[in-house]
């Protein structure tokens, strides 16, 4: 059932600040130790997933590991988007060195675009590149956007590795790029905006290292100083990561809004999802407190580690939790079959 924008102004948001206002600070030390624990064991397991018996137990077991450690890894591009301006900054040059470089996935294509799909005047119209009203279409459409995840890995490296040089080489094509390849979005029609740097001023520094990485890899593979599993490998890494993140992103807002009207903070809340459940379990398909997005889009600059205790406090604390709680669900599999029974009866009544 759809929240109406009339029980919005219902929701206690004076209330719920002043019970969390003391998590905001993030704390660098769980930051590096989180991160650099995950990077290197997803790199570990890379490099035994090679090593192994092609096929065996060991290297099924180590794939698994490198995707579920370099998953979390990246997720930490959703933090460098939030955190304050100026902060950080080695931190980000240590994330895209050994994380969103070799990934293809450098922090300039999270950075400012993903703010603004927190402005209430964005959000869920069509100038937000996160959102498109999946519970209102056609839910095969919901289908092609995780089917997509398999083409992703080529799709960067044609990105990075083709279209950098020849963008700076014919002109007219570098505006092209920048606007239509260089966001991680949702909306394939979605355009970035000239000005939408936030924190990544020297993004074409992180452009022209991936472009350097991707042509060292595969030179190497070429001239068989490396095999050419590692490009395998990596693509099914990669291509698995994006399968993961596809279906994390259908389960993390309920996707109801047509554009129509712009959506203040209280209704961004109620059209996202939180997904508590299990600490170890949940956290390895929505890692680094994503299984509280919608606490998140209440107070996006919380930092991951405190959306826990934020979640505890206004389920126990708010005088009515009624509204906050509408939000939950169970698990990965009842969001994800609430927005598509939702998307097949509007299909239903529309055809």
């Amino acid at each position: 059932m759809t929240d109406t924008p009339s029980a919005t102004p219902e929701f206690p948001l004076r209330e719920a600040h002043r019970l969390v206002r003391d998590l905001m600070t993030p704390n660098p030390w769980i930051y590096w130790t989180d991160f650099l624990f995950h990077i290197s064991l997803g790199w570990a397991a890379f490099i035994t997933a090679l090593s192994t018996p092609l096929f065996s137990i060991w290297q099924f077991a180590a794939y698994v590991v490198a995707v579920l450690a370099l998953y979390r890894a990246a997720i930490f591009v959703h933090e460098l988007a939030h955190l304050k301006k100026g902060t950080f900054k080695t931190f980000r040059l240590a994330w895209n060195l050994i994380c969103g470089i070799p990934l293809m996935i450098p922090s300039f294509t999270y950075d400012g675009v993903h703010n603004d799909h927190h402005k209430p005047d964005i959000y869920g119209t069509s100038k937000d590149g996160e959102y498109l009203p999946f519970a209102t279409k056609n839910p095969m459409e919901m289908v092609g956007y995780v089917l997509l995840s398999l083409l992703l890995p080529t799709l960067l490296i044609v990105r990075f590795l083709l279209l950098t040089p020849l963008s700076y080489l014919i002109p007219p094509l570098r505006k092209v790029v920048w606007e239509r390849t260089s966001s991680m979005t949702i909306d394939p029609n979605y355009r970035r905006a000239e000005n939408s740097l936030r924190n990544d001023l020297n993004w074409r520094w992180q452009e022209g290292a991936s472009c350097l990485f991707a042509a060292l890899i595969i030179t190497c593979v070429f001239l068989e100083i490396l095999s050419y599993a590692v490009l395998v490998l990596w693509y099914i890494v990669t291509m698995t990561i994006f399968l993961l993140n596809s279906l994390r992103t259908l389960a993390a807002h309920a996707y109801r809004n047509p554009g129509e009207h712009k959506m203040t903070l209280a209704e961004q809340y109620l059209d996202s999802i939180n997904v508590p459940g299990n600490r170890l379990i949940t956290a390895l398909w929505a890692p680094v407190g994503l299984r509280f997005h919608a606490t998140h889009h209440l107070f996006m600059s919380m930092p991951y580690h405190n959306l826990g205790k934020a979640q505890q406090r206004l389920v126990n604390g708010l005088s009515d939790n009624t509204l906050y709680l509408k939000t939950v669900r169970s698990g990965l599999w009842d969001a994800l079959t609430t927005i598509w029974k939702e998307s097949s009866v509007s299909t239903r009544k529309n055809s």
